[in-house]
């Protein structure tokens, strides 16, 4: 790339972000803030390159399927900033309706000619004019080999076979097409039906939707709604009775009273399990994994600020953020606790309830975190129900006669769901799984899991 290159447009915003290091999501938006604030950006560009960068993390290995059938060489071969400018153009043709074939090819070739070298102009537009033939203006609701699954839940046709069989491959055409690692698509083929799979491949790919949770302390969800609908926000009571979800995306900043907190970014599964918990006012609290403070926070609101709650991580600066949202949220219950990773200052005594929001493989939110399912390995699968299960039983230990835990978690994978608890059990007879509660992608919030357990009371002299 052009030393000192300052983008001027969404595909030249887009292109900075994703070539720095920006496929990580929450560096992305990170990145994108500070590229926008360095340039005047207008909205419309603002969008087009938020829905090109997080599109084409999400849609990596779709975009390279495609992308493959017409470059010769193979793609260790291509400079890597060139083929992120083929997955931009290959996007644009290939996932949004709402960009000329021609625009997007002109504009695309025009940044490359813009970043990079003599030969790159001509191999972008001989490639990019390739892929804007295979896809065709026609639509169809079922999976085919010459078909890709778009946003809306529909199949656009293409003009020859790309992909493998989804009737006698699914799991092939689910790596390929949706754009999920071969180990993943296997493991996850081998648990549900391919109409399943297909589902989850959707849910995962769209936009990731926005759950906000109103501080009962400070307003109420109908005075919240109200606020909103005078700011022209299109926004709707969740299933929980504090969630609201909001039909579009809106910047933290454009939240009535955000920075005063009445409100708190949140999906309703996350939510599910400090109402799991359900907290009583004057209780003393452990929320054993806490940052960045979501489930800490919300324990705190239900209490009424009334309890006392210890919020325990292993990282300074992100403790540090779970003391600013409690600020934010004025919340005067909870005080941190840094903890080193060999748990041997973790705090002591017995506590009427701890939660446990274990770290784990966020099979449950990839549409959120969609990086997240290249970063996890089933090497992780495998590790990551002995930190689960150390976690656990420290919380266990530290609870008292007659209280209870909670154990959450963000994934779908059994093993370190139900198979955690039930391993952590075997020794305990004391110890009873009382509920659980299993959150299914897409129905209608995020993945994920938690279960509550209770210890029994103390036997009577």
């Amino acid at each position: 790339m052009r030393p000192f290159f300052i983008p001027r447009n969404a595909r030249e915003l887009a292109f900075v972000v994703l070539c720095s290091g920006g496929e990580d999501t929450e560096f992305a938006a990170q990145r994108l803030e500070q590229a926008a604030a360095d340039q005047v950006v207008s909205p419309a560009d603002r969008r087009l390159a938020t829905e090109l960068i997080y599109g084409v993390i999400r849609r990596a290995a779709t975009l390279d399927t495609i992308l493959k059938s017409y470059v010769r060489r193979g793609q260790q071969q291509v400079e890597p900033e060139l083929w992120m400018i083929l997955r931009l153009g290959a996007y644009q043709l290939v996932m949004l309706d709402g960009i000329p074939p021609h625009a997007a090819v002109h504009e695309t070739v025009e940044l490359s000619r813009r970043v990079g070298r003599g030969g790159w102009p001509g191999f972008v537009n001989g490639t990019l004019r390739g892929v804007s033939q295979l896809v065709t203006p026609d639509r169809t609701s079922q999976a085919a080999a010459d078909s890709v699954p778009l946003a809306n839940g529909q199949f656009g046709k293409l003009s020859k076979i790309v992909f493998p069989d989804p009737q006698t491959q699914p799991a092939d055409y689910f790596a390929a097409a949706y754009s999920f690692p071969d180990w993943l698509a296997k493991r996850w083929a081998k648990t549900f039906p391919a109409e399943e799979l297909f589902r989850l491949g959707t849910w995962f790919n769209l936009p990731a939707h926005l759950s906000l949770r109103i501080n009962r302390l400070r307003t109420t969800r109908d005075e919240y709604l109200a606020l909103l609908a005078d700011r022209g926000t299109a926004a709707r009571p969740g299933t929980v009775s504090e969630s609201i979800q909001l039909d579009g995306s809106v910047r933290v900043d454009d939240l009535p009273h955000f920075a005063e907190g009445w409100v708190t970014i949140q999906d309703e599964s996350s939510m599910s399990a400090a109402l799991l918990m359900n907290p009583q006012p004057s209780e003393r609290l452990l929320d054993l994994c806490a940052a960045p403070g979501g489930k800490t926070t919300h324990l705190a609101e239900l209490q009424g600020d009334q309890g006392k709650i210890v919020a325990v991580d292993v990282q300074a600066e992100r403790l540090a953020v779970v003391s600013a949202n409690a600020a934010r949220l004025q919340l005067k219950s909870i005080r941190t606790h840094l903890m080193s990773k060999d748990e041997m200052d973790a705090p002591t005594g017995h506590f009427d309830g701890v939660l446990v929001d274990v770290p784990c493989s966020n099979t449950g939110v990839l549409g959120k975190r969609p990086e997240a399912r290249w970063r996890i390995t089933p090497y992780d699968l495998s590790e990551l129900p002995k930190l689960q299960r150390k976690l656990l039983n420290l919380a266990l230990d530290r609870v008292r006669p007659g209280g209870r835990v909670v154990y959450s978690t963000c994934s779908i994978e059994t093993v370190e769901n139900r198979q955690v608890v039930e391993q952590c059990l075997v020794n305990r007879p004391n110890v009873t799984l009382a509920e659980e509660r299993h959150h299914v992608p897409g129905q209608p919030a995020d993945g994920g899991y938690q279960a509550l357990l209770r210890v029994a009371p103390a036997e009577k002299p």
